[in-house]
């Protein structure tokens, strides 16, 4: 099985729009989205969701106001300041009007305001963070997420969104999982990147492109999983694209595409397809010929693991 894990750095180098064209072009394949933070694939795909279920984060603070006094404690100890008083009439036995409650939004998990209630009113409780599916499209089963605003845990969600990436492809017998990572280098990268068996890093050539293309390429070479390079938008600014050559050559990162400019892409986003199927133009030609490319180098993701 071939797990290809599609990464940018920096988001808008064209990263969704070549995973959307790939769903296209390969055969026998599921796809995952792992941008679960801001998921977009399914703008291009269409998918009709068959199963879907609830991701449970980590656990968040809250407060029983049938047993807090109002001693106020618990914000004391907040260092998040996720603990504020709640405005109510003053009561029998009562340190101070009200009692407080928890901002989920700022609250940490860290559990502290557990310790320090003296009535054990302040407890952790379960946190729905998001949804996942799986969907039906035109092009094959997709696995996609969504994570609740202002959520974390989202690396823990790209794992699971993963896993059942890998449980569908081999429920179906398919030999191909293509990931439309997340964009960044921080933790959801690095769980999108975990088991895969190649990465490609769609850059542009501009100096936060190139940037970003040497960090993510340092990190996939750090984890084990061997990097191949695609140049959106290469005629852009040639001096750079030269640049993105030369640190790939010097860092054994084969270049596979230099994709040209083409209005047809803002087309095909505003049409909701994806590239290849709205045009025939140099760029499409270009993500088709880079698809071949990777299929035919990309090495077989090792077995084991979930």
């Amino acid at each position: 099985m071939k797990e290809i894990v599609i990464l940018s750095g920096k988001g808008g180098t064209g990263k969704t729009s070549i995973a959307a064209s790939f769903a296209v072009l390969a055969s026998s394949k599921v796809l995952a989205d792992c941008d679960v933070d801001a998921p977009d694939l399914h703008l291009l795909l269409k998918p009709v969701p068959r199963e879907s279920g609830e991701f449970w984060g980590m656990s968040k603070a809250a407060i029983d106001p049938r047993l807090c006094t109002g001693c106020g404690l618990c914000a004391e100890v907040c260092r998040f300041g996720a603990i504020a008083a709640r405005s109510g009439a003053p009561q029998p036995g009562k340190k101070r009007a009200g009692t407080f409650a928890v901002d989920p939004l700022s609250c940490e998990g860290c559990g502290f305001c557990t310790r320090a209630c003296p009535v054990q009113a302040a407890r952790l409780v379960d946190n729905l963070a998001g949804q996942w599916f799986i969907s039906d499209t035109d092009y094959g089963p997709l696995v996609h997420a969504r994570l609740g605003v202002a959520e974390e845990n989202s690396g823990k969600l790209v794992a699971t969104v993963k896993k059942m990436a890998r449980e569908e492809a081999r429920r179906l017998a398919l030999n191909t999982i293509i990931v439309d990572g997340p964009p960044g280098l921080g933790c959801p990268v690095i769980s999108s990147l975990s088991g895969a068996c190649s990465a490609l890093i769609v850059t542009e050539p501009t100096l936060s492109g190139k940037h970003d293309l040497e960090r993510t390429v340092g990190l996939a070479q750090h984890f084990g999983v061997p990097a191949f390079a695609c140049i959106n938008k290469f005629d852009i600014d040639a001096e750079n694209a030269r640049e993105i050559e030369r640190f790939c050559d010097s860092r054994g990162v084969p270049v596979l595409a230099r994709v040209p400019f083409d209005d047809a892409v803002t087309g095909a986003i505003v049409a909701r397809v994806p590239l290849v199927e709205y045009s025939r133009g140099r760029a499409a030609r270009e993500i088709a010929r880079l698809w071949l490319e990777l299929e035919r180098l990309a090495p077989d993701r090792q077995s084991g693991g979930n």
